[in-house]
């Protein structure tokens, strides 16, 4: 059983193709992406706009790649799953758009998928994780704490109550002048810092729940900006990199260890603790994350960093679990921007899916 997958939500253009293992677990017969940092880095962030028409512009080349580079044929494809939301509504409409078209015209079931969803699955199609676990979503737009009982079956435990994760990194980045995309340029200039110079806070830590907060922190980054009078040196921006980060790690451990204090009591032992979107390729996330696997004797399970962000290897992947269970939609799905996972779960107050 082959699908394949495309993926427009944000700024990734993607296309893939994945074939069904017989014992469980998928392979990645192709895997095409094409990231467009460079039409947006000269406004420090995405425009929609200029996203949605190079989805238009990318878009068939890519599905053509990816069918070549996995050789198969259109004939020999089982079913085609586009990203349907959440995300910047014009590149979600050019995905769901042209998937709807390729499965029309070949006379294939279609899948509309949650790109929340195909980050939940993405363990399963590596590594076969069995449900239930419990999904740590960081990423520049989610930043959520999600238990995974099934296909469609999820229980949002924890948010953020203000910006995500990378949200934060990435406006951090920009109070230092550091190139776009800005997490990955925060976690190098923290390589090089103290950690401990700036004495910044650690919002919700040891709250009920496990809810999270970005929003103070980053106020806290700004306020030490401002206190040394001067644009930060080299010296400085490392420090306060360095000092943000470790103030984000700290609230991630402690925000999991509540989210997977929470699951047992609710849904017994999970399975593992698995962590999706870009934000968990951060190396000091990662570790902070190992350790407390350790502590907890929870698995910790990571999919590689390129199924991290954004790919339509996910997307193809939630379309074969969701074909398997004969979980098929019509050509009048309608775009969502916004996309619960948990449609039960009180809407978050960032106003996001």
């Amino acid at each position: 059983m082959r699908v394949l997958g495309i993926e427009t939500t944000c700024d990734e253009t993607a296309a893939s193709v994945v074939q069904l293992k017989a014992g469980g677990g998928g392979t990645i017969l192709s895997n095409v992406v094409h990231s467009q940092i460079a039409e947006h880095a000269a406004y420090g962030g995405v425009v929609p706009e200029i996203a949605a028409r190079a989805h238009v512009e990318l878009l068939d080349n890519l599905v053509r790649r990816a069918l070549e580079a996995a050789d198969v044929a259109f004939a020999e494809l089982d079913g085609i799953a586009a990203a349907a939301g959440p995300g910047l509504i014009g590149g979600v409409m050019v995905g769901l758009t042209t998937g709807k078209a390729l499965a029309l015209a070949g006379g294939k079931p279609f899948m509309a998928i949650n790109h929340l969803e195909a980050h939940a699955l993405t363990a399963r199609l590596t590594d076969g994780v069995e449900f239930p676990y419990l999904l740590l979503l960081v990423s520049g737009g989610h930043t959520q704490l999600i238990a995974v009982r099934g296909v469609g079956q999820y229980t949002r435990i924890g948010s953020t109550v203000d910006d995500a994760i990378g949200e934060a990194f990435d406006k951090v980045a920009k109070m230092l002048d550091l190139p776009y995309p800005g997490g990955p340029q925060v976690e190098k200039a923290a390589m090089e810092g103290d950690p401990a110079r700036f004495d910044l806070p650690r919002p919700m830590l040891r709250r009920p729940g496990a809810d999270f907060s970005l929003s103070g922190l980053k106020t806290a980054v700004r306020l030490e900006i401002e206190k040394l009078g001067h644009t930060p040196r080299p010296g400085e921006v490392a420090d306060l990199c360095a000092s943000f980060q470790a103030a984000v790690v700290d609230v991630i451990g402690d925000r999991t260890r509540a989210g997977l204090r929470l699951f047992r009591e609710q849904f017994g032992p999970p399975r593992a603790l698995v962590v999706a979107g870009g934000v968990a390729a951060n190396t000091a996330i990662r570790h902070a994350l190992t350790r407390l696997s350790t502590q907890t004797g929870v698995k910790l399970m990571v999919p590689p960093a390129q199924l991290c962000t954004d790919n339509g290897a996910m997307i193809a992947w939630a379309g074969l679990e969701r074909l398997q269970l004969g979980l098929t939609d019509g050509m009048d799905f309608a775009p969502r921007p916004r996309w619960p996972l948990d449609a039960s779960a009180t809407p978050l107050h960032n106003g996001k899916a």
